[in-house]
């Protein structure tokens, strides 16, 4: 499918909806207009019907559980469950085992994906309390940003040596994205609970032991730590609204030097779901109160916060039904995410266009990723088709997870994608991914 044209689209990009044609050549955009004709007998014409077009949505955290951790998720089957979200691209985590602090595991990182995986990948290269001289070798033009742990999660990757954490902000030749809670903080918060219940900790404390506190200690370091140095600072997932003061929005994403993010689930759920979801919404940072779900919320569109991201965490159904201590904290994300943010338009939260910017055009100007994001001439065709009023309800059998099971189960989506390109080539349709093809690209980045 070396040519392909879209046409009778109502394209969402930079900010406005127009109806047009799309014209795909060599898995890149060769022409966008109101109408163009098909200009050879092979080219392959998709009638979008008036449905949305979209660039790709590029995920900037997700966690594949390859290497080590394989009976949770694969980079295949992972990329697999995201181009049927829609996700063209994405940006996998450190914290596999072994974890990716050395050179040497990025490439092997490198050459699994290129192998196996349906979408376009990137990985972080993580950050530890004695590897800095790694992180001064990585390549800034292939890799994506540092990853740092301030506080333990997933894998044990904490950096909590302040001379060190200093050091690398000071040195890093590359974005440093950090996962912000204070460590004494929550274990002090844990001990109580496991003090007063035991292994029985309700679940409902969660977000007391990953309390408000933890994180904006955390953040707020962090925060204070990049002025200091002028590092270049990511702050993943926030969860509190107490957080949001530490980011403006008087300027333009590309003149920022500390940016954030917020996750589907933090914007989806709040603690008033512990009660039926259970471990099954146990992530760190932890979900918190409908105060802080809908601040979040109003901080993504007043620019304060500049990404939307997914976190993409999977276990096994077996590994989130232990009790508490014992429950790991994460879940699958990457396919419904989408669809999850098309509902928050649906209810009148959030526009089309600032899903695009938040999902699409953001993630490719914070991380300076080459010819991504937008929907423009000379840009790869990486493009997802959704049809605004098509309602699914998410079951076990279109789960395409290999942990096999979401956290949004059982709910109704009103919109859903229908076809997902990348680099031009259609590996997503109704509800069926395409049969594999090697066509994903390691993700290059617009660096000196």
């Amino acid at each position: 499918m070396k040519k392909v044209l879209i046409k009778n689209a109502r394209i969402v990009n930079e900010g406005t909806i127009t109806e047009g044609d799309v014209f795909i050549e060599n898995g890149v955009i060769a022409e966008i207009a109101d109408s163009i004709s098909a200009k050879s007998p092979d080219v392959n014409i998709i009638d979008a019907e008036g449905n949305y077009l979209l660039p790709g949505i590029i995920d900037d955290q997700v966690h594949f559980r390859e290497p080590g951790l394989t009976h949770k998720d694969t980079i295949e089957t992972g990329s697999m469950a995201a181009v049927a979200g829609g996700i063209t691209s994405f940006i996998e985590m450190p914290n596999t085992l072994p974890n990716t602090t050395t050179i040497e595991k990025l490439d092997e990182k490198f050459e699994i994906a290129r192998k196996t995986s349906y979408a376009n990948y990137s990985f972080m290269f993580g950050g530890t309390n004695d590897n800095l001289q790694e992180i001064l070798k990585v390549d800034p033009k292939t890799t994506a940003a540092i990853k740092l742990f301030l506080g333990s999660s997933t894998g044990n990757m904490l950096v909590d040596d302040q001379k060190v954490l200093e050091e690398i902000f000071t040195k890093s030749p590359l974005l440093i994205a950090v996962h912000c809670e204070d460590e004494a903080t929550i274990k002090k918060n844990y001990e109580e609970q496991l003090e007063k219940y035991g292994e029985d900790i309700p679940i409902e404390n969660h977000p007391k032991i990953r309390s408000e506190e933890a994180c904006y200690l955390s953040s707020s370091r962090a925060v204070a730590l990049a002025k200091k140095t002028g590092a270049r600072l990511h702050v993943f997932h926030l969860s509190t609204a107490k957080e949001l003061s530490l980011f403006d929005n008087k300027k333009a994403l590309k003149d920022k030097k500390i940016t954030a993010e917020v996750c589907i689930h933090h914007l989806w759920f709040n603690d008033q779901d512990y009660a039926k979801k259970g471990t099954f919404i146990k992530w760190n940072p932890a979900v918190k109160t409908k105060k802080d779900q809908e601040a979040l919320l109003q901080a993504l569109i007043d620019n304060r916060i500049d990404v939307v991201a997914t976190d993409h965490a999977p276990h096994t159904r077996e590994e989130k039904k232990n009790k508490y201590p014992n429950a790991p904290s994460g879940g699958p994300l990457v396919q419904h995410a989408l669809p999850a943010m098309l509902q928050l338009y649906h209810q009148e939260k959030i526009t089309l266009e600032k899903i695009v910017e938040k999902m699409c055009h953001n993630p490719a100007i914070l991380f300076q990723i080459e010819k991504r994001g937008f929907i423009r001439e000379g840009y790869k065709a990486d493009l997802v088709l959704v049809d605004l009023n098509s309602p699914w309800a998410v079951q076990p059998n279109n789960i395409l997870y290999k942990c096999g099971w979401s956290p949004f189960e059982g709910v109704t989506f009103k919109s859903r994608v229908t076809h997902t390109f990348v680099n031009g080539r259609l590996v997503y349709k109704n509800f069926k991914v395409l049969p594999f093809s090697p066509i994903a690209e390691q993700l290059t980045f617009d660096r000196k």
